[in-house]
């Protein structure tokens, strides 16, 4: 009974599930056709849209096309505009604005960049060949202002100006020794440490506000291919100007010729003058051309190292050929201290000359200056010599007739002592010329002089007659010697064996002097003793 009822209900809903089945597939059904209905008509419209889809397209780029075009049309009219602007302000030169008319000058050189990168233009070969053509111009005329405004405000420096950017112990002290520095001085230990870190303020030649305006013309001169027009105008220019600077303050060009046939007292002058204007030139002159140099032709390395060197070169010929005739002129004891000098002042100036003149252009210069340098240093040396030779063969027939001290020993004494204020420089010579002790060389010279003096001291007290008066003669002057050694700074370099030596030698001579006086009175008491 109750299996019945199960099968019934499960038929009931095998049925129901058949039915909704059935109306499942009917909606599918439907739906595929619909959809398939759409698929048609979308078909269709994309077909009926085509035609329209290409004009819109078409019609966009012919917009997009016109848009490049008329942007292209405003940059073309726009370089027109600025290209007349440009050749008007280069029509009327840089005389009224250069700044103005060296921005018209790069629109030019813009103007050409942009019609050489755009063929397409049908007259850019005209445009380009006309902005060539002012370009050219506008060069030609830079040219003239550079010349112009180099020439208008390069003026020679006068001498007190000079002097004012010198240190307050260089500085002339009166109008009456303007001409006469006091580089030929001998300066302390102190002085010259005080000269080694002494400050030089470099003169203006050329005002401040000028030396831009020169730079961009240099700039824009290079950039047009005219370097050898720049390099010869500044050259010309500069370099008349520093030699009419040295002129006034002095400097002369002097041969050896004109050295040898100078007195003395007017060469010694001179040469005092000369180290002057070498410190002067080098420290303040050189040294601001070089600065005005480097700043006028910033950014152009081809020019700038090279147009310096021949700003510079014939000035620094005409100092440098007045010690060259100095140090190979007829040597004699008394130049000895003015070539201690002038080789002081070259060795101070070293280090300014490796760096003012340190470029390859320079590199002449540099070495002409080293060259003197060790040359003044084998003169002075070569100058020891020749002194103690000439102390040894000195041949005055000057008699003492009391024995006194001799005139040649109070000179060699007073030249030794002179020296001895020399002695830092000296040493430096000697180790100039690769001495390996050069104190030891200093002594050594100076007991050579000594034994020279002596030397020839013996040989002239042989002049007298007198016994008595040679051995006074001898005393006297070995005496004032080692007097003269102990109060000076020679009796550390000779020593105390030295002193001790010849202060015995003074004793002896003492001691026969002594003895040959008592002879005399003996002889003279016996010979009136015979007459009574």
């Amino acid at each position: 009974m109750g299996v019945p009822q199960t099968m019934v209900a499960l038929a009931y809903r095998a049925e129901f599930m058949k039915e909704a089945l059935e109306k499942s597939q009917t909606i599918t059904d439907n739906m595929v056709s619909i959809l398939g209905s759409f698929d048609h008509r979308l078909s269709a419209l994309e077909t009926a849209m085509r035609p329209t889809q290409i004009r819109t397209h078409s019609i966009r780029r012919a917009h997009e096309n016109i848009d490049k075009t008329l942007k292209s049309a405003e940059g073309i009219l726009t370089q027109f505009d600025q290209t007349r602007k440009a050749e008007a302000k280069i029509l009327r030169g840089p005389h009224e604005d250069l700044e103005s008319y060296l921005e018209a000058i790069e629109q030019l050189k813009a103007t050409v960049k942009f019609f050489s990168s755009n063929k397409n233009f049908k007259s850019s070969d005209g445009v380009v060949h006309h902005a060539n053509q002012l370009l050219a111009k506008a060069i030609v005329k830079l040219e003239e202002e550079f010349n112009t405004l180099l020439a208008n405000y390069s003026k020679p420096v006068e001498p007190d100006r000079l002097f004012e950017c010198l240190p307050n112990s260089l500085r002339p002290s009166s109008a009456s020794d303007k001409h006469q520095g006091e580089g030929g001085n001998k300066h302390s230990p102190e002085q010259q440490k005080s000269l080694a870190t002494a400050i030089y303020t470099l003169p203006t030649l050329i005002p401040p506000r000028v030396v831009p305006l020169l730079h961009d013309l240099a700039l824009q001169m290079a950039q047009a291919g005219h370097q050898q027009q720049l390099f010869r105008i500044f050259r010309d220019t500069r370099a008349t100007v520093l030699e009419q600077s040295l002129k006034k303050l002095g400097v002369e060009r002097l041969t050896k010729d004109d050295v040898q046939r100078m007195q003395w007292e007017v060469l010694e002058a001179k040469i005092g003058n000369w180290i002057h204007y070498m410190r002067i030139a080098v420290k303040l002159l050189f040294s601001a051309e070089k600065k005005i140099c480097d700043q006028i032709l910033e950014g152009i390395e081809s020019l700038r190292d090279p147009c310096f060197a021949e700003v510079t070169v014939n000035s620094v010929s005409v100092l440098l050929s007045f010690g060259e005739a100095i140090a190979k002129s007829k040597r004699s004891p008394e130049k000895l201290f003015v070539l201690l000098d002038m080789y002081e002042i070259m060795r101070e100036l070293r280090s300014e000359f490796e760096l003012v003149f340190g470029s390859k252009a320079c590199m002449e210069m540099r070495e002409s200056a080293f060259n003197l340098t060790i040359r003044l240093a084998q003169t002075a040396q070569e100058t020891f010599v020749d002194f103690e030779e000439a102390v040894e063969r000195d041949a005055t027939k000057t008699a003492v007739l009391d024995g006194t001290v001799h005139p040649l020993t109070s000179y060699v004494i007073n030249y030794v002592k002179f020296l001895f204020d020399y002695q830092s420089t000296v040493k430096q010579l000697f180790q100039e010329l690769e001495s390996t002790d050069p104190e030891g060389q200093l002594a050594a010279v100076t007991t050579r002089i000594m034994q020279a003096l002596q030397t020839n001291l013996d040989g002239k007290s042989k002049q007298y007659r007198d016994p008595a008066l040679t051995q006074l003669f001898l005393m006297n002057n070995i005496h004032y010697i080692v007097r003269s050694v102990r109060r000076s700074e020679a009796k550390d370099l000779l020593g105390d064996d030295w002193v001790q030596i010849h202060r015995r030698i003074v004793q002896q001579h003492a001691n026969q002097y002594k003895r040959i006086s008592w002879a005399k009175v003996l002889l003279g008491n016996l010979h009136r003793s015979s007459t009574v």
